[in-house]
């Protein structure tokens, strides 16, 4: 069973998110920001994370370099899903390391193909 580990500062959209997910037969593990989801991390890594950007103490282009730019945790495939939705904001978090780039408000199936896709990797 894989893992997916969900870093998200609102609370609502962390449940929906978590709760789609385990509907589907993958377990969830959340973070409120990108500082507590590298806490997570350490040792303990998740087949995916899915990632939104704009968070409190770092966010999510600044958690995407992190783990990416760490040989114990790069290949881990990295989803973002944010608000920021203008084609610039892609371009931005692909460049960062996204495997994928998912705007805010999303449909259920796109979200759900999109990790199916990274976890068949």
């Amino acid at each position: 069973m894989s893992t997916v580990l969900v870093v998200e500062d609102s609370a609502t959209q962390r449940a929906m998110i978590s709760e789609l997910l385990q509907e589907k037969g993958l377990t969830v593990t959340v973070a409120k920001d990108g500082v507590e989801a590298l806490e997570q991390m350490q040792g303990n890594n998740p087949d995916l994370v899915l990632l939104d950007i704009v968070m409190p103490r770092m966010n999510g282009y600044e958690f995407c370099r992190r783990i990416k730019s760490d040989p114990q945790t790069q290949n881990v495939p990295v989803v973002m899903c944010s608000a920021k939705g203008e084609e610039f904001d892609r371009y931005w978090g692909m460049k960062q390391g996204a495997d994928a780039y998912i705007s805010k408000p999303f449909h259920p199936k796109e979200l759900l193909g999109t990790v199916k896709q990274l976890l068949r990797r």
